[in-house]
Parts: structure tokens; sequence; C-alpha cells
């Protein structure tokens, strides 16, 4: 019976996407719907995409086996993300009239920088959707008690979002998603209020956290430890910033203002709802601390489904498992759509097709969506196999675009002087020092992308005074 609400929930998350598809009727409808979106739709967005998979089963079982200081990557650093792009890239950008954050490049540094970065964001993303598709096998695997595996519950997963991702675009990921946030918001709340009754109320749980110390957050005061803690943070507090994701849902909306305040808005509430799955894996140490005992060591993403099929009535269940399901497909839709429109909009566009049409570049799109969708249950599979947890995958998205396009981004931005030069000096001394570091010392303490971001920094630098942008640029940069 569970089984049938679910597939009910699908079906009626494609018809919103199929329905939604009839507002495409340009690649620039397909790719940000018409830069007409309201307030209310972008902030359901930003929060829907961002709150995914690994803030409702990575994070919390990180929580739970480590500490609060865990977090620092996400939910903290993420949400630090959105605020922060809100603040100070929203407007610039939303200014420039640009089909996705790869324009960018190729407008202040050309198309060489144009086509690494967009390669770059492209990769990064694999990580991202590739957890959101475990996650859906993970959930079906569950439902069906063993009867489908999860190798068989990620490829039906990954066939829905494809589904309405590559039929609508922009207008499906809008609409899935407003309908989706607000069943992530009323489903989860109503669950901890569920969960708070099994446990005797909020603080035996906060208590029970307190007396194991789980609310620990800051680093040791070492030099080591802190950096650490540091690198932690910006691989997604600065990392996910020249994220087409990000971008794309700014640029969506109808006006600068709208821009900037949806994106600010829906990172604080990501971060404020962000609480609520903590709550309710932790409770399960009070419920039924033998299931937390067996699952965290190896599986502790699978804690909190268990949970709620073992000890909450069918009720409770198919609200759940509705949130869930929506918070995942929310999220993989997003995450599907941004790299694939990066992909044809600034490497295969004047490549594959020189000049192509408003109708060429809509299937070019679509292709690329379907190509990517293949990598990406490919990559699954391999981290399945590796037992690769939600929210690592998550986390290692991001370095990827903090060591090649993060610096270049900002120096574009707010530093006139910023040349080609730079960018590529910026790009290559932080690939060179980052990716021979992660043979040689992967496992340090400071990870080896932290000293490949301070390498894009010193190479946007020495570039840049070697040789400065043309006056064209600096203007550019200015009016920016």
């Amino acid at each position: 019976m569970l089984t049938t609400f679910v597939i009910v929930y699908l079906a009626l998350s494609m018809l919103i996407g199929v329905l939604a598809a009839r507002h495409v009727h340009s690649a620039g409808d397909f790719v940000t719907a018409g830069r007409s979106l309201p307030f209310f739709i972008v902030v359901a967005m930003v929060f829907a995409t961002w709150f995914g998979a690994e803030a409702v089963l990575g994070t919390p079982a990180t929580f739970m086996s480590e500490d609060l200081g865990g977090l620092i990557s996400d939910p903290f650093g993420a949400a630090f993300c959105l605020i922060f792009f809100g603040v100070f890239f929203a407007r610039k950008l939303y200014a420039m009239n640009l089909m996705t954050i790869g324009d960018f490049y190729r407008q202040r540094y050309g198309r060489k920088v144009e086509v690494i970065t967009a390669i770059a964001i492209a990769l990064s993303y694999l990580g991202w959707v590739s957890a959101q598709v475990m996650a859906l096998g993970v959930v079906f695997n569950v439902l069906s008690d063993g009867a489908l595996s999860t190798e068989q519950g990620i490829l039906i997963g990954a066939g829905v979002v494809f589904f309405y991702t590559v039929v609508g675009g922009m207008w499906s990921v809008a609409l899935t998603t407003a309908f989706q946030m607000v069943v992530i918001v009323a489903g989860l709340i109503f669950i901890a209020f569920i969960a708070s009754t099994m446990t005797g109320g909020v603080m035996p749980v906060v208590e029970h956290a307190v007396q194991h110390d789980k609310f620990n957050f800051w680093p040791e005061l070492n030099a080591v430890a802190m950096l650490s803690f540091l690198s932690s943070f910006l691989t997604l507090a600065f990392g996910s910033i020249p994220q087409q994701d990000v971008f794309q849902r700014a640029n969506a909306s109808k006006s600068a203002n709208i821009a900037v305040w949806a994106t600010v808005i829906g990172g604080v509430i990501y971060l404020a709802f962000a609480v609520v799955p903590l709550f309710l894996s932790y409770s399960a140490q009070l419920i039924n601390p033998e299931l937390v005992a067996r699952l965290l060591p190896e599986n502790g993403d699978s804690i909190l489904p268990e949970l709620i099929k073992g000890h909450m009535p069918f009720y409770a269940q198919v609200i759940f498992y509705g949130a869930l399901l929506a918070v995942i497909m929310s999220t993989a839709s997003g995450t599907l759509l941004a790299p694939s429109v990066t992909l044809a909009e600034n490497v295969f566009k004047g490549w594959l097709i020189k000049q192509p049409s408003d109708r060429q570049m809509l299937w070019l799109i679509r292709g690329v969506i379907t190509v990517f969708t293949i990598l990406v249950v490919v990559y699954t599979l391999w981290s399945l196999s590796h037992e690769t947890g939600i929210h690592a995958m998550v986390e290692a998205a991001y370095k990827v675009t903090l060591v090649v396009a993060f610096v270049p981004l900002v120096a574009g931005l707010y530093w006139s002087r910023a040349s080609t030069l730079g960018a590529s000096l910026s790009i290559g001394m932080g690939v060179l020092v980052w990716i021979p570091l992660e043979f040689i010392m992967p496992e340090a303490e400071i990870s080896p992308h932290f000293w490949g971001f301070l390498a894009s920094i010193v190479g946007m630098i020495v570039g840049s005074y070697l040789k400065s942008a043309p006056k064209s640029c600096e203007t550019t940069a200015r009016s920016a």
C-alpha cells in the first residue's frame, strides 16, 4: 500500500512537469523560465534545490557519528553560500542578462577560460546529482522491503527525474519545486511532532545530545585543526557560489530585487529548517538505540527511513516518504538541468553546432541532459559499490569549483585589473597544486583542495599584475 502511494506521488510529479512544459517555447524559456518567476517560486526553488538528500539523510548521519562541527560544510557553509551569493553576486550577475554562469567567464576572460570553467562546473555536479539518485535508490529499497534492490531503485529514480526535467526544463523544475516545498515543510514538521510524542518532547532529545557532546562545534585551538575546519567551511561556502543552479534560480527571477532577496531568504530558511532532520534522526537514539547501533557504522543514511517505517503509523509513513521524495526530486531535477545547460551553452555550442537556431539549441540541451543522466547513473552505481556516503559525495562535489571557478568569478566582478592571464594562471596553479596533493596526502587534516584554492588566489594576482585587463574589461567589471 505504501509503495502505491509513492507511485502515485511520482506520477503526479511527472504530470506537473508535463503541464509546465506548455510554457516552453524557446531555449530561453527552457533555461531561465523567461526570467519571469515571482518571489515565492524563486524562494521555493532555492530552498528545495539545496534541501536535498544530504540534508535529510546524509547530514543527520554525519551529526550522529561526529558532532555539530562535522556539519560546518553543510548546512552552515551551504546556507552561507546562498546568503553571500544573494548579497554580493545576484544583482551584478542579473544585470548582465546571461544565459549561464559560464557566459560570464567568456565575456570577462574569453573562450578558453569559459570552456575550462564550464567543464569544471559541470563535473562538480556529478557527485551532487548522484547523491540524490543514490538516496532514491535507498528509499525504494526500504519501501519495497528489499524486493527492489538499491541499484534498481537508482534506475527508476533517475528515469523519473530525467523525464520531467528533459520535458519542461526550468519551468518543470520551478512548478514541481513549488509543490514539493509545501510537501517538504508540512510533512517533516508533522513527522517531527509525532517523533516528539514518542520521545517525551524535544528536550529529552536535546539533553541526550548534550550529554554525548554532540553540540561541540569549534575545533581545537591549534593551527592545523582550525585550518582544517576553515577548509571544510569554504568547500561549500565559496565552492558552490560559481554554480549554475544558484545562478539559474536568481537569473530566472522577475527582477533584480527578487533575485537578491529570494536567494538570501532561501538560504536563511535552509539553515533554520536543517534542524528538523537532525532532530528526527537523533530521536532514534531514544526510540530505538539498537537500530542506531546496527546502522550507524556502515549505513547511517538509512537510520531515518528505517525508524519511520518501523515505529510510526501508516499515515505518518506516507507523509514522510512523500516529503522525502519531494526533497530528493526537487534537488535532483535542478542539479540535473544546471550542468547540462552549462555544457550545452558553454562547451558544445559553437563546437558541435556553430550557430544553432533556437530550436537546435533546445534539442542540444535536451541531448546533453540525456547523456549527463547516463553518466550520473554510472557514477552512482560505482559509488554504491565503493560505499561512499551521501554527505561525502556532496561535499566532494564542490572542491573542483572552489579551486577552478571561484577566484576568477570574484576577481572578474570586483577587481578591474583581473585579466585573462590572471584567470588562466589562477586555474592552472590551483589545479597543479591540488591534484598532486590528492594522491600524495589524500587523508591529510588540511584538505588538498584548500592549498589549491590558495594557489588559485596567488595565480590570479600574479597573472593580473603581469598583464592587466584591457580597458574595456575594466569598464565591464566596474559597471557589473
